[in-house]
C-alpha cells in the first residue's frame, strides 16, 4: 500500500541457519523483474556497504531475500525463488540457491497459511526455483503452531533452537548439467590441480597446500592477501566456461573452496571464496557439493579428507569452517563407473525475527 511518499509491503525478518533476509509472499512484490529489483535493493538499503538506509546486515549473509508462493506442482507445497542483494552494487542476482534461507522457508510458509499444520512434525516440500529442484523441511509444530525453541545447535549460531531435517531430491547438476560438470574427477586451471562438483551449489575444490597456505588462516586474512585473491579468482574464471556456466565474472558462482586435513576432529577443513568475500562459515550448498567431493576417490577433496563410513554405505560427512562444523550426511553408488548421489541431507535451525511492513519510497514502486 502506498500512503504518502513511502510504499510498506508485507514481510518477515528470518534467520535461516547461518544467514538472515527478508521474506516475501510473491504477491507482495512487483511482477516485473526490474522494478523487483529495484524494490529489493530500496528495502535493503543497497548499494552501500553499511546497508545504512535499509534492511540489510551490510554483509552478503545478512543481505539475502526469500520469495515464497504456493506450487501448482504435484510434488511440491510452495516454491521458494532465493535473491541475493549485494550490499555494494546495485545488483540482485538469482544465479545462485542458498540452502541456508532454505530453512526459513518451511516455518515461513506455515506462519502464512500456504501449509496447514499436521500434527508435531510438517512436511514442506519445496520447489527451488534457481535450480528447478525439490527440498522437503521437517517443521516442529505441536499444537498447529511452529516451534522455533529446541535443543539443536549449529555452529555460527548462537544459542539451541528446533531441529529442522532437510532432505534434497536430486539437486546433482542442478546448476551445471552433472555431478562432474567437467567430466572429471580433477582438472588442472591456471596450473592448479582442481575438481569442478556440482550437488546443488557448483565449487571448485582447491588444495590449499597448493597456495602456501595451511588451512587455518581466518577470513579476515585471506580477504588481505590480494595475491591470493587475484589467483584465485583467475582460476574461477577459467572454470567457469569448464563447469558450463559460461562467463563468471557478474556471477556468484562457482564458489571456490580451500581444502586442508581436518584440524578439529572432523572429515575436512574448509575456507570458501563466495566468490569475492570469504564465508565465516560454509553455504549449505557449498557444504553439501564439498562434503560430495570428499567421498569421490581421487578428487582434491579425497585426498585431504578424513572419511568415515557407516554400515549401511553412507556417510556422514564433517565439514570444518571457520566458526565450527557443519554435517552433511551422503549417500553415493557407482552406476556405469559414475558417481550417482541418492540422498543429500542436513540440519538446520530457523527463527521468526520480526513480522510487519518493510517501507521503501514511492518514487520506486507505487504499489495498488
Amino acid at each position: 500500500m502506498t500512503q504518502g511518499t513511502q510504499t510498506a509491503i508485507r514481510c518477515a525478518v528470518m534467520r535461516g541457519g547461518t544467514s538472515k533476509g527478508l521474506m516475501f509472499l510473491a504477491d507482495s512484490l512487483p511482477a516485473d523483474r526490474a522494478t523487483r529489483d529495484a524494490v529489493l535493493l530500496a528495502a535493503m538499503g543497497s548499494p552501500d556497504p553499511r546497508e545504512i538506509d535499509g534492511m540489510g546486515g551490510a554483509h552478503p549473509l545478512t543481505s539475502k531475500v526469500g520469495v515464497v508462493s504456493s506450487s501448482p506442482r504435484d510434488d511440491a507445497d510452495v516454491e521458494y525463488l532465493f535473491l541475493q542483494v549485494w550490499p555494494d552494487r546495485p545488483e540482485v542476482s538469482d544465479s545462485q540457491n542458498c540452502g541456508n534461507i532454505l530453512a526459513a522457508v518451511g516455518p515461513f510458509a506455515i506462519e502464512q497459511g500456504l501449509v496447514a499444520a499436521a500434527g508435531p512434525v510438517t512436511p514442506v516440500r519445496i520447489w527451488m526455483r534457481n535450480t528447478q529442484t525439490l527440498a522437503t523441511a521437517f517443521v516442529q509444530t505441536p499444537g498447529g503452531s511452529v516451534r522455533y525453541d529446541g535443543t539443536a545447535r549449529i555452529d555460527g549460531v548462537p544459542g539451541t533452537h528446533a531441529p529442522i531435517p532437510i532432505e534434497f531430491a536430486d539437486v546433482a547438476g542442478s546448476s551445471c548439467g552433472a555431478l562432474l560438470p567437467t567430466g572429471n574427477v580433477t582438472d588442472v586451471v591456471e596450473g592448479t590441480k582442481v575438481t569442478c562438483i556440482d550437488n546443488g551449489m557448483p565449487v571448485v575444490c582447491l588444495a590449499s597446500a597448493d597456495f602456501g597456505l595451511t588451512g587455518a588462516e581466518s577470513p579476515a586474512d585471506l580477504e588481505g592477501d590480494a595475491g591470493l585473491r587475484e589467483r584465485v579468482e583467475a582460476i574461477r574464471l577459467a572454470a567457469g566456461p569448464l563447469m558450463n556456466l559460461g562467463d563468471v565474472a557478474g556471477k556468484t558462482v562457482p564458489k571456490m573452496s580451500l581444502l586442508s586435513p581436518p584440524a578439529h576432529g572432523g572429515t575436512v577443513s574448509t575456507r570458501t571464496f563466495i566468490p569475492h568475500r570469504v564465508h565465516e562459515a560454509i553455504g549449505v550448498f557449498g557444504a553439501v557439493s564439498v562434503a560430495t567431493a570428499c567421498v569421490l576417490p581421487g578428487s582434491v577433496a579425497h585426498e585431504v579428507a578424513v572419511v568415515p563410513e557407516k554400515a549401511d554405505g553412507s556417510v556422514d560427512i564433517e565439514v570444518e569452517h571457520p566458526t565450527g562444523f557443519f554435517t552433511v550426511t551422503i549417500e553415493v553408488k557407482t552406476e556405469d563407473g559414475a558417481p550417482v548421489v541418492t540422498r543429500s541431507a542436513l540440519l538446520r535451525t530457523a527463527r521468526l525475527l520480526m513480522r510487519g511492513e518493510v517501507l521503501v519510497p514511492s518514487s520506486v514502486w507505487t504499489a495498488a
